[in-house]
């Protein structure tokens, strides 16, 4: 009687197998590498961290960064795309010569997207960085000529200029791969809370906090635009606090403007961007 029923449960459970028609060929196509797909800008690419990608010389991507990393971690098929100065716009048209737009890598069956995208856009990142740098030196370190000249212009362009741009990219993102996971990082600090290192970072003492704001706005833009087209925001304001630029070599995780150790300054390090992976990784519960 045992045996009876076992044959017919078998019977049973591969005739439903042939009827919600689950082939053996999905099944053996599960079970290949994840096809992977990395876009975004230097904070992705990795500007500055040997050994350089010599496949992309235009883009100073290397073959250290955090795609690479994960990849190698979880035995994925990488297809890094990633570019040093990329800016929203150039998911969909040429960065440069000879550089295709980065969707053009995203297909139907990409299965994992990661990026870190939006610093660069409408040069707001970069100049709030480079002008506060040029008037703290203005000032020896002192006061907040920063915040005093430009106030809320930062942060202003940011929620109205780059939060959409960052929607529409990430929108462009799934319909190119609809039934892909798509993840967007946000920046590590660069810059500790207060006091500042002025003999690394040459922000004065009072635009520290300052910049950690407009930071801090940048990064809600990108959790928000996560949201907004359901794409997973992984947030490091937490576990890259204490590794920013001031701190010691071996400890942060992005190096400094001056005694730093990579030709790309104000940008992670080889050790950021294995921890930037890490991270990635225990959010999107990869390996």
């Amino acid at each position: 009687m045992r045996r009876t029923l076992a044959s017919l449960a078998t019977a049973i459970a591969l005739a439903a197998v042939g009827a919600l028609g689950v082939p053996n060929q999905a099944a053996h196509a599960a079970k290949g590498p994840l096809r992977y797909v990395a876009l975004g800008d230097s904070y992705s690419a990795a500007s500055g961290v040997l050994p350089p990608d010599p496949t992309s010389p235009f883009c100073a991507r290397s073959t250290a960064n955090y795609p690479h990393v994960i990849a190698a971690k979880i035995g994925a098929s990488l297809t890094d795309v990633t570019c040093g100065a990329a800016e929203t716009k150039d998911f969909t048209q040429s960065q440069y010569p000879g550089v295709a737009p980065q969707l053009d890598a995203v297909r139907r069956h990409t299965q994992l997207v990661t990026m870190t995208i939006g610093g660069n856009d409408n040069n707001t990142f970069i100049d709030a960085i480079a002008e506060c740098g040029a008037a703290g030196l203005s000032t020896l370190g002192q006061g907040s000529p920063c915040e005093d000249m430009y106030g809320n212009s930062f942060r202003h362009d940011i929620r109205h200029k780059t939060y959409p741009a960052l929607v529409e990219a990430l929108r462009a993102v799934r319909h190119k791969a609809p039934h892909a996971r798509v993840a967007i990082l946000g920046y590590p600090w660069i810059l500790p809370s207060s006091d500042g290192c002025f003999d690394k970072m040459p922000v004065a003492k009072g635009d520290v906090p300052y910049l950690r704001r407009v930071q801090a706005t940048l990064n809600n833009a990108v959790r928000r635009a996560a949201a907004a087209t359901g794409a997973r925001y992984v947030d490091f304001s937490k576990v890259s606090e204490g590794h920013d630029a001031c701190q010691a070599q071996g400890v942060r995780w992005i190096e400094p403007v001056l005694q730093g150790t990579n030709p790309v300054v104000v940008h992670p390090n080889a050790l950021g961007e294995r921890h930037m992976a890490k991270h990635t990784m225990k959010v999107l519960h990869l390996g």
